[in-house]
């Protein structure tokens, strides 16, 4: 046999041509990589973006070692569909795993796969919520107790609708395992963390920090009452958010200790949006921008800030191509490892996210540019009902209550407004928060036109369909109880559509 064939039969025998190409484990060149997921964290609650009200010294010190991303987003502001579409690089309605609790189904390929593949340690701790399917595609997995914001299946009248907490003190939290596990690791070869926390995810406790923040120093955004109700979800939304910096604060710490620091991406951001009405589910940048910072000593300029638009689904190619892995024909995601050397350079002119069944059902699409957002409502007749642990909130309460009795703003009745406009456009510089629909507006038709045909080219790309059949609501949108329709746990988009819920 000459050296050739020897060859190629030996690539075939360990794995292929795509193994062929991966480098050595333990390789000690490549990069180590730290994800760390909030759960529930506005973009704009953090100090390095612009809330100095709630004490996040951590995170501000990782802003300060690395680069913030200003134009970050995701492509939906939703829990375990947002995760899937990171994992896969690949937009929530190509994961078959768009609607909350759906599983990654077995078929699909994420990231941290080809770097466990290529010899990396990959270790995910804190809150799972990928399906059964994934566990495999890690080395470890420590999986956290979510029962504390899970309702009980059958939690109607007779149940009182109250959560069952089985967890206490930090556990809650989803990080207690983090520096455990970062001291698991295998010292000789390279590491990938998927460190996801529950905080600041509800319920909220109302002692958890021994300088709990005051509410009277909130930020309210002009969509919620500013009432003390409000102020005081507030601040322990608040609260939570510096609990997780503490454990951010921890782990990077034993990343000094274990003197890696230098060779370890550090990236840090959010599933989705603030747990409050309005602002998680929605397609408003509330709900879909992140609060996305990287560190990496050896490559990105200290206090250094991106203004460029990045997709979540563009983490996965940018992690493959800087652990020197082929990104492969399954990511939709963009490589963007030249904003980390700090090159101006547009990677997207547009954004794309989706809103799905989340608690209630839903569907709609948005496209963003550096200005201008475009949304698309195809159940425009459904109200934007908040998710259930929002609709729970004492925000929501208190703006059931100002609507009973007549005095609740327009502005702020956008979660009660049936039908809504079929279609919704804003201009970002100058309506930050959303609240002048301009979609009717003559001046701005031409705008509109345009990200229609972004929005339709998108489709085409991406092969987004609507649905024959609309998902069930699991709660009803008055009284909050749960209907028929929930069970747990939550069947697969698979099997939905052999028990004819759905249709393909």
């Amino acid at each position: 046999m000459n050296s050739f064939l020897h060859l190629t039969v030996l690539i075939l025998l360990s794995g292929g041509l795509l193994s062929a190409q991966e480098p050595p484990p333990g390789k000690e060149a490549r990069p180590n990589f730290v994800v760390i997921l909030a759960d529930d964290l506005a973009w704009d609650d953090l100090g390095a973006f612009g809330n100095e009200k709630v004490r996040t010294p951590n995170l501000d010190r990782l802003a300060s070692e690395g680069m913030c991303f200003d134009q970050a987003f995701l492509t939906i502001s939703s829990c375990s569909p947002s995760r899937a579409s990171i994992l896969t690089g690949r937009y929530p309605h190509q994961t078959d795993a768009e609607q909350l609790h759906w599983p990654i189904p077995e078929s699909q390929i994420i990231f941290p796969q080809r770097l466990k593949k290529a010899g990396y340690f990959v270790g995910a701790a804190g809150k799972w919520h990928l399906g059964d399917a994934m566990r495999d595609r890690f080395t470890v997995v420590r999986e956290v107790d979510t029962s504390g914001f899970q309702l009980p299946p059958n939690a109607g009248a007779v149940a009182g609708g109250k959560f069952k907490e089985t967890s206490t003190g930090d556990e809650r939290s989803g990080c207690a395992e983090w520096v455990d596990l970062l001291k698991e690791r295998d010292p000789a070869i390279p590491f990938f963390l998927w460190l996801a926390a529950v905080d600041p995810h509800r319920p909220y406790e109302k002692q958890i920090s021994t300088e709990p923040h005051p509410p009277g120093e909130v930020i309210i955004p002009p969509y919620h009452p500013d009432t003390p109700l409000v102020r005081q979800d507030y601040a322990r939304y608040y609260d939570e958010i510096t609990r997780l910096d503490r454990f951010v604060g921890a782990v990077l710490q034993e990343l000094e200790t274990q003197k890696v620091a230098n060779n370890t991406i550090v990236i840090f951001l959010s599933d989705n949006g603030r747990p409050f009405p309005r602002d998680k589910t929605t397609l408003y940048d509330s709900g879909i921008r992140t609060p996305l910072i990287m560190r990496w000593p050896t490559t990105i300029k200290p206090g250094s800030r991106c203004n460029q638009l990045v997709s979540s689904i563009d983490l996965a190619p940018t992690i493959l191509t800087l652990a020197g892995l082929p990104v492969g024909p399954s990511l939709v995601g963009r490589n963007f490892t030249a904003l980390l050397e700090g090159r101006d350079i547009e990677i997207r002119d547009a954004i794309f996210a989706e809103k799905n069944w989340h608690d209630y059902e839903d569907r709609s699409r948005a496209v963003r540019d550096d200005r201008y957002k475009y949304i698309i409502n195809h159940y425009s007749d459904l109200p934007g009902t908040p998710p259930a642990d929002a609709a729970r909130s004492d925000t929501f309460k208190e703006m059931q209550r100002l609507r009973m009795e007549g005095t609740l703003p327009a502005v702020q009745a956008n979660p009660f407004t049936a039908p809504r406009p079929r279609e919704e456009l804003y201009d970002l510089s100058t309506d930050p928060h959303e609240l002048r629909n301009l979609a009717l507006d003559p001046a701005h038709q031409d705008t509109l036109e345009r990200l229609r045909v972004e929005y339709r080219q998108w489709r085409i790309r991406t092969r987004e369909k609507t649905p024959k059949l609309r998902t069930p609501d699991e709660f009803d949108r008055v009284t909050g109880t749960p209907t028929p329709a929930r069970i747990r746990p939550r069947w697969s988009k698979d099997k939905m559509i052999k028990e004819g819920v759905l249709l393909p």
